[in-house]
């Protein structure tokens, strides 16, 4: 432990504590833009200099040391100056057309302005420009990019992709895609973490929410649209209002509001998915010979891409199951519209993920299986869906709760934890075990193999009757999913089941869900969704009555020769950049 003061105030702090990280604990605000902790330390944008009485020179207190007996001072006049002429500086190459940009309300770089009282910029503004591309989910607006740098450190140190680069030096210095390539043409898997750890409007999902009005307002278009798990955890974050009030039934009434015809809930399809998945692990197991080990599963589009781009030779590992996504498009644009008598090529299917990369899973040429058309249609992420509310003036705390609408509504406990990381592989291992034995397994039975924090990934196994030990693992982060395949390349583990969801913490802290600067919040919204299991009737996909009556009456059994069609997909079937 090191003695040192900060502001007149007596601290302590163990030994390689930075000035900015003891600050924060003392309660003593100093302020930042492009730091990250343990990401993006590397004091880009000067905003956090402070004053060390010895020394003469403004020091960063992002990645500066506390040392025994430093006096620090915050909040002199040297230091606002210097803070001041580099916030304007900044500013200089930042475009700032504030009232037209998405992060309107919500940047870091506005909310410094105002804190420093910013009335002028005395330099020539000259943002940089680029051609911005709808083609791509992920949409780069070079004149809001400030270089902080935090998207090439989360690329490269927190999803190991490396898409994004300084490029250029001195003045003429930029950040851009590595070869300065579009996007799409890199190997980027829009898994949008870059989007939600960028303080300003440089780095956005793309905007859908157009297309979707016109739909609404088309009479001769039947508009359906179904809800991910975990956007029922985040989209009360953008209202500032507690689950207990933003509750599903609320979220249901306000899809409701905006006018959509079908309200239907992506846990649906989240226990189809394992009804088709568990019975395929099985089948896998009964040939076990026949089949590459282990078996991954596909629900995560970003992870598919990831394991298309970097470790191709596994291909055939990944379960044949569509996401839950594209599962429901399927079926709505089959049973339910042959149930409804409603024409498949009138209807509209949108799907609201807490995903970007959600927007180019659809738009997959293969994904067309019911009648032609594209399942879904359309993706908005949890930030959209909130947009569109609040352009609708659609207040969620004045409306009384709504439920989903039948049948492609209802949902087991199972269906509702895909959004966090380990729940697909729980949901998968309840119905699995009986399947094999006949008999349910305690509905918590699984819960000591939960990821926990701070290790690359969790593994386990479980004793099933008949079967023996089946080995899995779970993993989320493309940084933890290349520390574990390349374990498996170079046979250092094995595993007969492995879950991999891209963005950490699974889709609770997906690329599409409201942005907090700052804050990682995967964790705590995946509470909300255990929470939301261990209260639900029913725990057990193959439970969901629902999906038994689907299958009597349209399908057959799960891998039948209907569900293949539908359900099913071949994963070589498109291309992916490397």
């Amino acid at each position: 432990m090191v003695s040192f003061t900060i502001n007149g105030k007596a601290l302590q702090a163990e030994e390689g504590t930075t000035i900015l990280q003891a600050a924060v604990t003392a309660g003593i605000q100093i302020p930042h833009l492009c730091y990250l902790k343990e990401i993006n330390e590397i004091a880009a944008c000067r905003l956090c200099v402070v004053e060390i009485e010895g020394v003469n020179r403004l020091a960063p207190a992002c990645n500066t040391p506390v040392a025994e007996g430093m006096v620090v001072h915050t909040e002199t006049p040297r230091v606002m100056a210097a803070r001041k002429t580099n916030l304007q500086l900044i500013l200089a190459r930042h475009r700032t057309s504030c009232t037209t940009c998405i992060r309107n309300g919500n940047c870091t770089l506005q909310t410094l302005s105002k804190q420093f009282n910013l009335r002028d910029i005395p330099y020539d503004v000259k943002p940089e420009r680029n051609a911005a591309s709808d083609a791509c989910p992920i949409v780069r607006d070079a004149s809001k990019c400030v270089q902080c740098m935090r998207c090439v450190q989360v690329c490269d140190k927190m999803q190991t992709i490396g898409i994004w680069d300084a490029v250029g030096s001195g003045s003429r210095s930029v950040v851009d895609t590595y070869d300065r390539r579009p996007i799409v043409e890199t190997a980027c898997t829009f898994c949008g973490q870059c989007v939600t750890h960028c303080p300003t409007g440089a780095l956005t999902a793309r905007d859908d929410t157009d297309k979707v009005l016109a739909a609404l307002a088309n009479p001769e278009v039947t508009t359906v649209i179904q809800v991910a798990p975990a956007v029922r955890a985040a989209w009360c974050e953008e209202f500032g209002l507690d689950m207990d009030v933003a509750t599903v039934g609320r979220m249901v009434a306000a899809l409701k509001a905006l006018g959509f015809n079908y309200v239907f809930d992506t846990n649906f399809a989240a226990d189809l998915t394992i009804m088709e998945e568990a019975s395929e692990l099985i089948e896998r197991i009964k040939h076990h010979n026949s089949h590459p080990w282990p078996m991954f599963t596909s629900c995560c589009p970003d992870w598919v891409r990831f394991l298309k781009t970097q470790y191709p030779e596994f291909t055939e590992n990944l379960s044949t199951a569509k996401s839950p996504q594209q599962m429901f498009g399927a079926v709505a644009k089959s049973y339910f519209a042959e149930r409804s008598s409603i024409d498949p090529h009138k209807m509209f299917v949108v799907s609201v993920m807490p995903c970007s990369a959600k927007k180019a899973e659809c738009e997959l040429e293969p994904l067309r299986d019911a009648c032609g058309d594209p399942d879904v249609d359309v993706v908005l992420t949890t930030r959209e869906f909130c947009r569109m509310l609040a352009m609708q003036s659609v207040n969620p705390a004045n409306l009384e709760d709504a439920p989903f609408d039948s049948p492609l509504g209802s949902s087991s406990g199972a269906g509702v934890i895909f959004g966090t990381t380990g729940g697909v592989m729980e949901a998968a291992l309840r119905s699995a075990y009986y399947f094999i034995t006949g008999k349910n397994p305690d509905a918590d039975a699984f819960a000591p193999y939960r990821p926990v924090p701070g290790k690359a990934w969790q593994e386990s196994s479980v004793e099933v009757p008949g079967v023996g030990a089946v080995r899995f693992a779970v993993v989320s982060g493309l940084g933890n999913t290349r520390k574990l395949m390349e374990a498996l390349k170079h046979g250092e583990v094995a595993y007969d089941f492995v879950e991999i969801m891209a963005c950490p913490g699974g889709c609770a802290g997906g690329g599409g869900q409201p942005i907090h600067d700052g804050q990682e919040l995967a964790a705590y919204r995946g509470k909300k969704l255990w929470k939301l299991d261990s209260e639900s009737k029913v725990r057990f996909s193959h439970e969901n009555s629902d999906i038994n009556t689907l299958y009597a009456d349209y399908l057959g059994a799960p891998l039948s020769e209907k569900a293949h069609h539908l359900l099913h997909t071949d994963h070589n079937a498109w291309k992916a950049n490397r």
